[in-house]
């Protein structure tokens, strides 16, 4: 069975489109996947970057592709009320959904990404919606607490490490990554070149 590591961010449309499509993509093949959240902002100031949302022209063309991709997958989306938003509370109840070191599991990761994504253009922010979001979650740790932070950080500095520079991003055993929704193609491909090597 082959580990597919999908690192994300919530603010990424992007990552949830493809979070959406991976399944579909992936039929046939044994595997699992290892949800890791990061922060993009951390990835994008390590790599002397700026997101495609802070560029006007590239944040009008993001969202016409999206909502093309969306529509072309019958995926459910939405611009949230703000983009970008301040993803971090979010993330960090990813990571208290589950004990220090493992991963969230891919329910708590579909809760979080409709909450943003398809709630037909909701604020990702509202405190009400949060705060549904969290019974749901029922998180075991303290989003908001020092532990969960520093996690946060660490897990971005060790996507780094790995040399991960964008959102989202899938990692194969042998140390191969693959950046953006548009190379699952290129994934399958070499999930298939790994089933044909067994």
């Amino acid at each position: 069975m082959q580990r597919i590591v999908f690192d994300f961010d919530i603010v990424s449309p992007y990552a949830y489109l493809a979070f959406e499509r991976l399944p579909r993509a992936l039929d046939g093949f044994s595997y699992w996947v290892e949800y890791r959240p990061l922060l993009f902002a951390g990835l994008l100031k390590h790599w002397g970057n700026v997101g495609p949302a802070e560029i006007d022209p590239k944040r009008d063309w993001l969202f016409r592709q999206c909502a093309w991709i969306a529509a072309r997958d019958g995926t459910p989306f939405e611009k949230p009320a703000q983009h970008p938003f301040n993803p971090l509370f979010l993330l960090r109840l990813l990571l208290a959904s589950v004990p220090r070191g493992q991963h969230p599991n891919r329910l708590a990761v579909e809760r979080v990404m409709r909450h943003v994504w398809a709630r037909g253009g909701a604020d990702a922010s509202d405190p009400a919606a949060l705060a549904a979001l969290v019974t749901e979650i029922d998180p075991v740790r303290d989003p908001a607490g020092d532990e969960v932070k520093l996690e946060l950080r660490e897990r971005t500095d060790a996507a780094i490490q790995r040399g991960v520079f964008g959102v989202p991003t899938f990692q194969l055993d042998d140390g191969r990554i693959f950046w953006g929704q548009d190379s699952i193609p290129m994934l399958v491909d070499a999930l298939r070149e790994h089933v044909g090597a067994a």
